[in-house]
């Protein structure tokens, strides 16, 4: 009975669920690793919970382009905080 694994749904929740874990576990390291790499890695693993976000709950996967353009911004946005967020290290 794995209905689950055939429902585009469900399987986005456990991709939400997996990635959320790997960044509590990126976090948990954050005396280990260089703040600019722990800062970027969160800041993707962000965008592809966004991602996954746009194309599977909204639905997005049936117009590329929309999907496009909000990766896009997004993405963009993401970048604008690393940088805002390396501000202080310089």
């Amino acid at each position: 009975m794995r209905v689950w694994a055939d429902n585009p749904l469900w399987r986005a929740w456990g991709g939400l669920m997996a990635l959320g874990a790997l960044t509590t576990l990126a976090a948990a390291r954050g005396g280990q690793v260089a703040a600019p790499v722990l800062g970027a890695a969160i800041l993707a693993l962000a965008w592809a919970k966004a991602r996954l976000i746009l194309g599977r709950y909204l639905d997005l996967d049936r117009a590329p382009a929309w999907r496009r353009g909000f990766s896009g911004v997004i993405g963009a946005f993401l970048v604008l905080l690393y940088g805002i967020y390396l501000i202080p290290a310089v």
